[in-house]
């Protein structure tokens, strides 16, 4: 394909970039950026998304960017005072303004107006998103101040999920009210979802709605309203941060992945193979996981670099191995461990790469050596729901069941409808069997083991509360319903997949596992 301006052509097929017919050499980069503004040439290109495109999200200077700007306008013939090619529109970004002929494209492709633009489907890559101003209901007065200061918290919490792309809040806070429709925000920015709220103030109480949108087709993913004194108007920012990035954590991946079903597999980008990949492993079976890293495994050869995608095949593998999906766990537990260290390699500082990281200790039962993992997964993103119930997890079983307690109540505050619920309660249930508390021990077993995913080892737990608790009849139908679903399910397998330190906690497990049959 060519695209012709002025007496400059940019050949894509060759990679090349032509003035008067004679090459004009340019870096590749260069080249990349001229490419990037020349095909999105109907609308802004901001900085973060130059960076993001360019240098793959790296942390880049203002002057770096700028540098490669100069080079390109020196590459196009235009200079920074004339602008005739490339425009910058301060503090927002660029635009391409020259006028362009495409040719080698089965038709000619027209410089689309703003709104036919909106209707075109932008390139496949991980979702992106922008945070507009909330707006402001009632007698705000002195405290309208929020509508800005809460949308610019949820972006600095946003920006640490490296699994999303966060539009700056420079050009997401341009578009308020009514300018601020899905249409224009996607043709603006090129996001696929945008973060809308608004407050309402009414004496001394105050309400925040948040709405997660999918700016493609402005359907609405996800709601939630808070409600609280205006006294307290820093908690609730607290509280709103906490739960819209755990909300996020969920309900992006599950909407990527009903949207990656529509699609024939052959057409899956790598993001798309990734999600659809996440919605199977959640379902902790057999089958599920076999898919899953399947589409893993797509999604890497796609992109050898996708980090996210490594962790996933690590966590499919962690599955094969501590739920015996297949009959060599070592070999499962060793390549767990080698896609973790894989995603590691791609990207130190994901969180998910760091989790993986710390679970794939537990199939040897070193939770010691897990506990930084996963210390470290919470420190890279603090409302990281899974991060927080995986330490609770090592911490419970390494004897610390109150500080363990306090982990997993963490994680179940951030994210209560989690794929990870189940365990969540069964890692609960367990901080009770190690405090002697039975009955408590009885009722959170009984929660995991009917939570969705609940797999024959949660079964056990809640088998091995009631036995504990003295209901032999409801021990019974529990240990009878996980040989069902796994036979040959025993007390060593249990023991195995949950080492506990405490002598004490596991000789009352394991007597109970016996009283069981199990």
């Amino acid at each position: 394909m060519l695209y012709r301006f002025g007496d400059v052509c940019l050949d894509l097929d060759r990679c090349e970039l032509r003035s008067s017919g004679t090459p004009v050499h340019v870096e590749p980069q260069v080249l990349a950026l001229i490419r990037l503004l020349v095909e999105n040439r109907d609308r802004l290109v901001s900085r973060d998304e130059i960076v993001e495109r360019i240098w793959s999200g790296r942390f880049i200077s203002d002057a770096a960017v700028a540098s490669r700007i100069r080079s390109a306008r020196q590459a196009l013939g235009d200079t920074g005072e004339a602008q005739r090619i490339i425009r910058t529109v301060p503090k927002l970004g660029f635009r391409f303004v020259a006028a362009v002929k495409v040719e080698g494209a089965t038709e000619p492709t027209p410089i689309l107006a703003p709104e036919s633009a909106a209707t075109t489907e932008p390139p496949i890559e991980r979702p992106s998103i922008a945070v507009l101003p909330f707006e402001v209901f009632g007698g705000a007065g002195a405290d309208a101040w929020v509508a800005e200061a809460l949308p610019h918290d949820l972006i600095a919490a946003l920006s640490r999920l490296r699994w999303m792309f966060v539009i700056a809040r420079g050009s997401s806070f341009r578009f308020r009210g009514t300018e601020a429709t899905p249409e224009r925000v996607r043709h603006a920015l090129g996001v696929r979802y945008m973060l809308t709220g608004a407050i309402e103030i009414a004496g001394e109480a105050m309400g925040v709605t948040v709405e997660l949108g999918d700016a493609r087709d402005a359907g609405v993913v996800w709601s939630e309203r808070f409600d609280s004194r205006l006294e307290s108007v820093h908690e609730i920012r607290e509280r709103v941060v906490q739960a819209v990035i755990g909300a996020l954590e969920l309900q992006i991946p599950l909407h990527e992945a009903r949207r990656a079903r529509l699609n024939s597999p052959e057409n899956l980008d790598a993001w798309s193979a990734y999600h659809l990949g996440l919605h199977h492993m959640y379902r902790f079976n057999r089958e599920g996981t076999a898919r899953a890293a399947t589409l893993f495994e797509r999604a890497i050869a796609l992109e050898p670099g996708f980090a996210r995608a490594h962790a996933g095949l690590s966590f499919a593998h962690f599955e094969n191995s501590f739920l015996s999906f297949t009959d060599d766990a070592v070999r499962a537990a060793d390549l767990a461990r080698r896609f973790a260290e894989t995603s590691l390699e791609h990207d130190e500082l994901d969180p998910f790469c760091n989790l993986v990281m710390g679970r794939a200790y537990w199939l040897t039962g070193d939770l010691e050596a897990s506990l930084p993992w996963l210390e470290r997964a919470g420190q890279l993103n603090p409302n990281y729901a899974q991060a927080k119930y995986s330490r609770g997890w090592s911490e419970t079983l390494l004897g610390g069941p109150i500080a363990g307690r306090d982990s997993v109540d963490a994680a179940l505050a951030l994210s209560p409808l989690d794929p990870l619920a189940y365990g969540m309660l069964g890692v609960r249930a367990f901080s009770h069997m190690a405090l002697e508390e039975a009955a408590e021990a009885a009722a959170w077993g009984e929660r995991a083991a009917r939570a969705p995913g609940a797999h024959p080892l949660i079964e056990l737990i809640a088998a091995v509360g009631h036995g504990l608790n003295g209901n032999q009849a409801r021990a019974q139908a529990w240990a009878a319903s996980a040989r069902r679903r796994s036979p040959g399910l025993g007390a060593d397998d249990f023991l195995r997949a949950f080492p506990f330190r405490d002598p004490g906690a596991r000789g009352r497990i394991a007597e109970t596992l016996g009283q069981l049959g199990v």
